[in-house]
């Protein structure tokens, strides 16, 4: 704990409690008695006589059991962090002798019963100066108090007199401590620690789209997610309307960031994988290897769809008779034809196309009704749109298109690609991509992940994609252009917040460039951030893990640890798994989290190694606890997450499991930097000659 320093403004507490801490503990145990209190008011609400009928009543009470959850006391979970105290009341005339305020910060608003704070969301306005005020730039900032705690309870404090010429600036070792505090259990937010590069991004506004290149440890991910907690706070009744989504690689990186939002108090936020947003009309059983994923992932294939879907149009030929009493109107086949290319050249979705041709059939017949002398309504040209005819015209030159069923076609049916993939995709790329063996129907399919999102381009052709007002796309430089196109769906009339990072692509199609990516997202107008200072990832192993730069990312700044600890990094050559064990067993007898990482291919005999030895383990994503520590992970599923402890098995067989040495190399990268506090790689065979 640092020395207490002397408070510029007068202490609202009693003279008793005249130790600092001992006031701060009690300001801590007044605010959990006021969200106590908070919660009470929201729990005793009666609205049994309040709405108007049951859907509003259920409405309600929904939101009402929103609320109570998010005003829940997490006892481990601090309610501030950190306390500023002005010089003036902020938007106040700063004449000398004014009195400035007190605030503390928190996760979120808690106010007494006379409804004056007493903690204030690290989200407002006034909390700023908290993340960004400096010796230069004070903010009007007397004193910025820094807490410590352990298990929920004040046991530190730590001042900066940021307007006082005398104090010079210093790191701040409570900060430090928390950035190096031990990971057990899912990801949790950070927000104690935000830096002023990272709050200007959290703090963005809502209308425009981000993009974030963040190397390993850089924060880019609890960035992104702090984002969305902003801006539900600064546009929440907006963004209730339209919806926020989070779209992770993988379950296990989703299940291990599930946390993060609702310990800020925000429980909306949908979470999901570009799968789970595209395999929603088929079942995803098969696989594609690289070289048909590659075309199929091609922002090319959406030019190749949409000339699938408009070739089903056809042009008229024959007049439309319709029959009403005694009467007959003729819309001559001409006159259908204006009308079709009309529809055509508007570039609408075929399916909204297509409901409003009888509507414009319908108009021509009212037209000729006019001119004889009738007067036709509203309701006389639903009816001639009902009319057989009209519904048959309809059928014939605009049928319906089932999405699955046209892509079913163009993957089994060479000449049926091969009539709109002309000039778009050469020979060998429709052989490549069309299946060898037939397929009876939809559901017999064994459709791939990349088969899936074409579908969702195809139904998007047909019908328009319903949109949310903001979502974030983490590790997005693994995406092809057309999930990309998937995602931007997505979010057309919101915004997004693309984070990611170009040396850690590990797939073929990987991310050569934000700006592309960018515009296959529709967001070419997107704001291009870069991360380089690295808060997780100590220096030792980012500088050993940078070795590979120049040769899966060259032009890439390097990531630089502003970490104190060097921490904990060592290469030791091995004879057999029983040595990969006893590095496992080396590590845990630290405070914290480890993660033994391996060649997918090699999982399964390490498993062996642990089971015999005795030594419990876990499989990503699922929750560490006091007595199991350790996670065996798959170099493949090693992506985002982190470990305060790392054992690499066999850096060589990471390399060697992709289909390429630079994909390999990137895989490497990513596995190299999961630790937060240490890292040991075990090799037998030699090690890729980029880290020598």
């Amino acid at each position: 704990m640092s020395t207490p320093a002397h408070d510029p403004l007068a202490d609202p507490h009693p003279d008793s409690l005249s130790d600092p801490l001992s006031r701060e503990r009690s300001h801590l145990a007044e605010s959990r008695s006021a969200l106590r209190a908070m919660r009470e008011d929201v729990e005793s609400l009666d609205i049994s006589n309040v709405t108007a009928n049951w859907v509003n009543a259920e409405v309600l009470a929904r939101q009402i059991d929103e609320r109570i959850k998010a005003l829940a006391d997490l006892s481990d979970t601090p309610l501030f962090f950190g306390r500023l105290d002005y010089l003036h009341a902020p938007g106040a005339d700063q004449a000398e002798g004014a009195d400035g305020e007190r605030f503390y910060i928190g996760r979120r608003h808690v106010h007494d019963h006379d409804g004056d704070p007493m903690v204030i969301d690290w989200r407002a306005p006034v909390s700023q100066p908290f993340y960004r005020a400096s010796k230069k730039d004070p903010m009007d900032i007397a004193l910025r108090r820094r807490f410590g705690y352990t298990r929920g309870d004040i046991t530190a404090y730590e001042d900066e007199h940021l307007s006082d010429p005398a104090e010079a600036a210093r790191t701040s070792k409570l900060l430090q401590q928390e950035i190096e505090r031990p990971r057990v259990g899912p990801m949790r937010d950070i927000v104690a620690t935000i830096q002023p590069e990272q709050d200007e991004i959290v703090r963005s506004g809502l209308g425009g789209t981000v993009c974030v290149q963040g190397g390993p440890g850089t924060g880019k991910t609890a960035v992104g997610l702090h984002r969305v907690a902003y801006l539900l706070y600064a546009h929440r009744e907006r963004l209730a309307r339209t919806g926020t989504l989070v779209i992770g690689p993988n379950r296990s990186f989703l299940h291990y960031i599930e946390q993060v939002l609702p310990a800020l108090g925000e429980l909306t936020v949908q979470q999901a994988t570009v799968d789970d947003l595209v395999a929603k009309d088929v079942e995803v059983r098969g696989t594609d290897d690289a070289p048909a994923a590659i075309i199929k992932g091609d922002a090319r294939m959406a030019e190749v769809l949409r000339r699938a879907v408009q070739a089903h149009v056809t042009l008229p030929t024959e007049p439309v008779v319709v029959v009403r009493g005694s009467r007959r109107w003729r819309v001559p086949a001409y006159e259908l034809e204006d009308i079709v290319r009309e529809l055509l050249d508007r570039g609408i979705r075929y399916g909204a196309a297509r409901e409003a041709l009888p509507q414009r059939i319908a108009h021509a017949v009212l037209v000729q009704m006019e001119r004889s002398g009738e007067a036709p309504d509203d309701r006389v040209q639903d009816s001639v749109a009902r009319n057989a005819a009209v519904k048959a015209a309809v059928k014939q030159l605009w049928p319906p298109v089932d999405p699955a069923k046209l892509v079913l076609r163009l993957l089994t049916d060479a000449d049926f690609l091969a009539e709109h993939a002309a000039g778009i995709l050469d020979e060998d790329e429709q052989k490549t991509i069309v299946w060898a063996k037939p397929v009876r129907s939809v559901k017999s399919a064994r459709w791939s992940a990349a088969d899936a999102v074409l579908i969702d381009e195809a139904t998007d052709l047909v019908q328009r994609t319903h949109s949310l007002g903001h979502v974030v796309l983490d590790e997005a430089q693994d995406l092809s252009p057309m999930q990309y196109r998937a995602v931007g769906r997505r979010c057309t009339t919101g915004s997004a917040t693309v984070l990611g990072d170009l040396a850690q692509g590990t797939t073929p199609w990987a991310t050569r460039s934000w700006a592309e990516a960018l515009a296959h997202l529709g967001k070419s107008d997107g704001v291009i951030e870069e991360l380089t200072a690295g808060f997780r990832v100590p220096t030792d192993v980012i500088t050993y893990a940078s070795r590979l730069l120049p040769h899966i990312a060259p032009g890439l700044a390097p990531v630089a640890s502003v970490r104190e600890n060097p921490g904990f990094f060592a290469l030791r050559a091995i004879a057999d798994t029983t040595e990969v064990v006893a590095a496992c067993e080396e590590l845990l007898r630290n405070e914290g989290s480890t993660g033994l990482i391996a060649a997918d291919a090699r999982v399964p005999a390490l498993a062996e190694a642990l089971t015999v030895a005795g030594i419990g383990y876990l499989a990503p994503g699922e929750e560490t606890t006091a007595e199991t520590r350790l996670t065996l992970v798959p170099a493949s599923l090693a992506k985002g997450l982190e470990y305060d402890y790392v054992v690499l098995d066999e850096p060589g067989a990471v390399v060697d499991g992709e289909p390429d040495e630079r994909t390999g190399l990137r895989r490497l990268y990513v596995a190299l930097t999961r630790a937060v506090s240490g890292l040991i790689v075990t090799h037998a065979a030699p090690l890729p000659p980029q880290l020598t």
